[in-house]
């Protein structure tokens, strides 16, 4: 059994860098740029999103944020190295973000991921995250994919 720390790090920490660097470049691999939504580290900083590394035995493994956005939280940057892929690692890492969320108060998690990542699509929907229309200051554009899930609190 591998030891798992989730540790609250800036997205412009090393670890974090690394792992964002991996998220971008699968992104890059599946989406255009006019159909990447992604914050940079400095975006994911300057709305104080509280941004999470997971670590597996010590190596930074997955990495994550939610941006408090009024009465909702959304998820951003949620990212597991694909040597740590069916671990499990996603799940904690989101759970630890809805549990961040719950203790501000906030109602609601929200996301935006794609069509062509059906891997998210589909921890996402065993997470109980439901499929609802364009949020915030998203544009329907026939390849985002807008979720929800009511917290319990």
């Amino acid at each position: 059994m591998r030891k798992i720390d989730l540790k609250r790090r800036s997205p412009d920490h090393p670890d974090a860098l690394a792992l964002i660097a991996g998220s971008e470049a699968e992104l890059s691999a599946l989406y255009p740029p006019e159909l990447r939504f992604a914050f940079s580290p400095d975006e994911l900083i300057a709305a104080s999103v509280r941004f999470l590394v997971a670590y597996a035995d010590g190596s930074p493994a997955a990495c994550g944020g939610m941006a408090p956005m009024g009465d909702y939280g959304e998820l951003k940057r949620i990212y597991v190295a694909p040597e740590g892929r069916g671990t499990g690692l996603a799940r904690r890492l989101v759970a630890a973000l809805e549990a961040e969320a719950e203790a501000l108060g906030l109602n609601f998690m929200r996301l935006e991921t794609g069509e062509e990542s059906p891997d998210a699509l589909r921890l996402y929907q065993g997470l109980g995250y439901a499929r609802r229309g364009p949020f915030g200051g998203y544009e329907d554009n026939g390849s985002s994919v807008y979720m929800e899930k009511r917290l319990p609190g």
